[in-house]
């Protein structure tokens, strides 16, 4: 990695007495900078769904053909988080990241501010696409920054803690909306809003946000907190090459793969859901614009208790084990799915109780197969891992989320919509049970891999 992207050089180490002070004070700093910056990623990334009934009224587009180009996101963005978790593994997160939203924060302005962005699939394709690969910097230079700053027997909850970003930031896509809309009376204000934001939020990543303690002078997260995981070695606080990690740490890694092709049918639920929304809500439910942008932002906040419920459970209730819980929320999902779908028109209190229920549940299992991807591997690799669950979670997800779910809707009705949510519930439900049976195989190997470890030793 080249210029000021390059991996922050190691300082010498700062005296003993020191040590501790500046740990707490930067721990806190580069946390503030990560889930801000974050948060205000989803600032720039989901505006589209807020737009697509205005698209449609006025501009006569189908949801077919706002599906395909609302799937440019996810196609890009499950490509971008995987091949830029790459880059990030070798890159100094503090620019890396700050890159990433500017670049969003310019793509938005353009969707806002320029006619011509808006008048043909193939235009909205392309930007949505510069967008979501651009939006793949975010999650892996995050991920970066956790392992190193944070060790093992804390990343659970810190992980949980994070990941409400997501919600934070995309849930209040809906009231800037509204307040876009009081001010100018313009639903393109539904990008330029949230981009003048995001860019705010750029700056203060590049304040906030540091490299490796090492490069601030620290000792190593697992020297500072006595936490050393079974596998550690002094290797992994070196940096790996691109085949190092993708040979050794990634492609061979069986319940990495597991876990991957779980999330697909996890991130069907969360974007057939979420990027329907506002369509669902007008058309068969009669909501007006403020009362489906409410609802978005319902559905995304209701996700911060519940993921950090999640994350309780998998600690507290399963000892560190990620799957029960995610099999736990994923059932219940079903469930709220199906009120969702089968309450009738005229009830709008049980329709948004439905879709607060979804929000509050699918963010857990979400948050849960990105902390397991990041424990799987070495922290010189977590990047490249979360990338590959995100490959698979956009890509053979979301993408089914925008394009099949809108070619379904208009071919079978929502029924139709539904029914491909119900069915990958379940399919979510079953890969989450194969991933359980090898995720207590991996746990008793590891165990047996300590156990020899100690006898050798002795």
């Amino acid at each position: 990695m080249y210029g000021i992207f390059k991996p922050a050089p190691h300082l010498p180490k700062l005296a003993d007495d020191q040590v501790d002070a500046d740990y707490k004070r930067l721990r806190l700093q580069v946390f503030l900078g990560i889930f801000i910056g974050y948060a205000g990623y989803y600032l720039v990334r989901k505006n589209f769904s807020l737009a697509m009934p205005f698209l449609i009224e006025e501009h006569g587009f189908s949801k077919g053909q706002l599906g395909i180009a609302l799937s440019a996101v996810s196609i890009a963005y499950g490509l971008s988080k995987f091949l830029m978790g790459s880059v990030s593994d070798r890159s100094n997160p503090r620019y890396f990241l700050a890159a990433g939203l500017i670049v969003s924060s310019g793509v938005m302005f353009i969707f806002g501010l320029m006619p011509w962005a808006t008048s043909s699939i193939a235009i909205m394709f392309s930007l949505l696409f510069l967008n979501g690969w651009v939006q793949g910097m975010g999650w892996p230079a995050c991920g970066r920054t956790m392992v190193h700053w944070f060790s093992g027997n804390e990343r659970g909850r810190t992980v949980s803690i994070w990941n409400v970003a997501h919600n934070v930031g995309g849930g209040l896509i809906g009231p800037l909306f509204v307040l876009g809309m009081a001010w100018f009376n313009d639903w393109h204000s539904a990008f330029y809003v949230p981009a003048a934001v995001a860019s705010f939020v750029a700056v203060l990543i590049l304040f906030l946000l540091r490299d490796t303690p090492q490069s601030c002078g620290l000792p190593p997260i697992e020297s500072y907190r006595d936490d050393y995981p079974i596998d550690y070695s002094e290797k992994h606080e070196t940096e790996f090459s691109a085949k190092e990690i993708f040979l050794q740490y990634v492609l061979n890694n069986k319940l990495l793969w597991y876990i991957a092709v779980a999330n697909a049918f996890v991130y069907l639920i969360r974007y057939g859901v979420l990027d329907w929304a506002p369509t669902y809500l007008s058309e068969v439910k009669d909501f007006s614009v403020d009362k489906s942008s409410w609802a978005y932002f319902l559905y995304e906040w209701a996700g911060i208790p519940g993921t950090l419920l999640c994350g309780y459970i998998s600690d507290r209730w399963f000892k560190g084990r990620r799957a029960p819980a995610g099999i736990l929320f994923m059932t219940l999902v079903l469930i709220a799915v199906l009120v969702y779908w089968f309450n009738p028109a005229g009830n709008p209190t049980i329709d948004m109780a439905a879709l607060v229920a979804i929000g509050f549940l699918i963010y857990g299992p979400v948050m849960l197969i990105g902390l397991q991807a990041l424990e799987l591997v070495p922290k010189k690799a977590a990047g490249t891992a979360a990338g590959l669950t995100g490959l698979f979670g956009y890509l053979g997800g979301a993408v089914v989320a925008n394009i099949v779910m809108g070619y379904t809707v208009d071919a079978y009705g929502w029924d139709g919509g539904f029914t491909l949510l119900t069915g990958g519930c379940i399919a979510a439900i079953l890969l989450l049970a194969m991933t359980l049976r090898h995720e207590t195989s991996h746990d008793r190997s590891a165990r047996k891999d300590s156990t020899d470890s100690v006898a050798v030793e002795s």
